[in-house]
C-alpha cells in the first residue's frame, strides 16, 4: 500500500499545524490534527484490501482469420471485499477494439463473481495478452494498491483463405507422399528409364532393342502417376508492402488446396533471415506453414535470388512445381525467377499488382499509376519466358485471375 498524492498534502498540513502550535505555543491548535488522524486511522485499518482476486481469460479458440470480430471474457472472482477496484486489461497493439472498454471500474463483495466482456477485431499475426493490471484508493484517496496480475494469453490472426482452382498440373512423381521419389516397376505406370534386368523382373518389361545394342540383359523401369511436390515462395521484399498480405493470403489458399488434394508442400518465406519449411503434408503441417505465414512481415530483404538459388541446391526436391509469390517490383525477385527456371523448375507466379491497391488523388496520380502499369506489363512479358505469370488486380478475386491465364 502506498500513499497518494492527496495524502502526503495532508500529512504536510498536519505537520505545519503541529509546528505553528508548538511556535505560538497555542496547543488547542493540536485538535484540528485529529479527525484527520481519526480518518488516516480509518482508511489504514479498514481499508485496506489486499486485491486477493482470481482473474480468467476466456477467449473462444486460438486461431481465427483476420477481420474477425472476437468476443473476449475476464471473469473475475474476489477473494474479500474490495469497494471500489479499477481494472485495465492489456490488449495487444495488433488488435483493434471495437465494442466495451479495457478499461472498468467495479465494486466486489467476498466471494463475487463478475463476468467484463469486450470485443476486438483480429489482424493477421501472433497476439500476446500479458497481464490485468489492478489498482484500489480508499474512499478518502488516502492510500493505493496497484497490483500487476500475469496473464498470458496468444492468439494467431491467420490470413483469410478463399477457395481457388489449382494453377498447376498435379501429375508428379510420386507413389504415396513422403520427401522422397520411389520408382516402382509394375503395370499400369509411366516409362522412366532403363536399367539392367534383375532376377525377379517379369520378361515382359525386357527391352529388346537396348539388350541387342549393348549385349546385357536391359529393363525397362516404370514409375506410376503421383502428385507432384510443391513448393511456395514468399517474397517479403518491403517493396511489395502494399500487397503484402495479398500475397500470404494466396499463399494460405493455395495451401489449403494443395491439402486437399493430398499435396506434399514445403515453403520458403524469402525474408532477411530466410525461413524453410521443408516438404511435407498432412493438416498439422497445413496449420504450421498457415502460422509462419501469419507472422510473416515484408523487411528489407535484397537476397532472395541468392536464398533460392542455395536452397534449389540443397533443399528443393527434383522435379517440383514451384508457386512464387512476388509483385516482381524488384530485379533481384526477377532474377530469382530467372534463377527457378534455369534449374530447370515449372514455376507459376501469382503476381499481386500494386499499383492496383491505390487509390488515385488526382489527375496526376492516375496518369501516373497508367504508366507504371504499362511499364509493369512489359516486364511481366518478358518474365513469362520463365514461368507462368498470374498478374493479379488486387480489387478482385484471385480465382479469377487465376482462371484467366489457366483458361477455367
Amino acid at each position: 500500500m502506498m500513499i497518494t498524492e492527496k495524502a502526503e498534502q495532508i500529512l504536510i498540513a498536519l505537520w505545519l499545524i503541529v509546528l505553528f502550535a508548538f511556535l505560538l505555543l497555542r496547543w488547542e491548535m493540536v485538535y484540528l490534527v485529529l479527525p484527520v488522524l481519526w480518518l488516516l486511522f480509518i482508511a489504514v485499518f479498514f481499508f485496506k484490501p489486499s486485491l486477493n482476486v482470481e482473474i480468467e481469460r476466456i477467449i473462444p479458440h486460438d486461431r481465427f482469420l483476420e477481420d474477425t470480430e472476437v468476443e473476449i471474457r475476464l471473469r473475475i472472482k474476489s477473494h474479500e471485499r474490495i469497494p471500489s477496484l479499477k481494472l485495465v486489461e492489456d490488449i495487444p497493439p495488433g488488435l483493434e477494439l471495437v465494442e466495451g472498454s479495457r478499461e472498468h471500474v467495479l465494486s466486489l463483495k467476498t466471494g463475487e463473481e463478475r463476468t467484463l466482456r469486450y470485443k476486438v477485431r483480429i489482424k493477421r499475426g501472433i497476439h500476446e495478452f500479458n497481464w490485468v493490471e489492478l489498482s484500489y484508493r480508499d474512499p478518502f484517496g488516502f492510500f493505493k494498491v496497484d497490483k500487476k496480475i500475469e496473464l498470458y494469453t496468444e492468439i494467431v490472426g491467420v490470413p483469410i483463405i478463399e477457395g481457388v482452382p489449382t494453377p498447376y498440373s498435379t501429375r508428379g512423381t510420386k507413389i504415396t507422399v513422403g520427401p522422397l521419389p520411389s520408382p516402382r516397376v509394375g503395370e499400369g505406370v509411366e516409362f522412366h528409364a532403363i536399367r539392367d534386368y534383375q532376377p525377379g523382373d517379369p520378361l515382359k518389361i525386357i527391352n529388346w532393342k537396348a539388350t541387342a545394342r549393348t549385349g546385357k540383359i536391359m529393363a525397362n523401369e516404370y514409375e506410376s502417376e503421383r502428385k507432384v511436390d510443391v513448393v511456395f515462395i514468399v517474397d517479403s521484399s518491403y517493396t511489395g508492402e502494399l500487397v503484402f498480405d495479398y500475397l500470404v493470403r494466396a499463399a494460405a489458399s493455395l495451401m489449403l488446396d494443395a491439402l486437399n488434394n493430398g499435396t506434399s508442400f514445403g515453403l520458403l518465406l524469402a525474408e532477411e533471415v530466410p525461413l524453410w519449411i521443408r516438404v511435407d503434408y498432412g493438416k498439422r503441417h497445413f496449420f504450421k506453414c498457415v502460422d509462419f505465414l501469419s507472422t510473416a512481415k515484408p523487411d528489407k530483404n535484397n537476397l532472395i535470388g541468392y536464398q533460392v538459388e542455395h536452397l534449389i541446391k540443397s533443399r528443393f526436391p527434383a522435379r517440383a512445381q514451384l508457386l512464387y509469390f512476388s509483385p516482381l517490383l524488384t530485379e533481384e525477385s526477377r532474377e530469382a525467377l530467372k534463377t527457378m527456371a534455369r534449374y530447370g523448375y515449372n514455376v507459376v507466379v501469382i503476381s499481386p499488382n500494386s499499383y492496383t491497391a491505390l487509390e488515385p488523388k488526382s489527375r496526376e496520380e492516375e496518369l501516373a499509376l497508367k504508366l507504371l502499369s504499362l511499364q509493369r506489363k512489359a516486364i511481366l512479358r518478358k518474365m513469362a519466358a520463365y514461368g507462368i505469370i498470374i498478374d493479379w488486380d488486387v480489387r478482385k478475386p484471385l480465382k479469377s485471375a487465376i482462371a484467366e491465364v489457366i483458361g477455367i
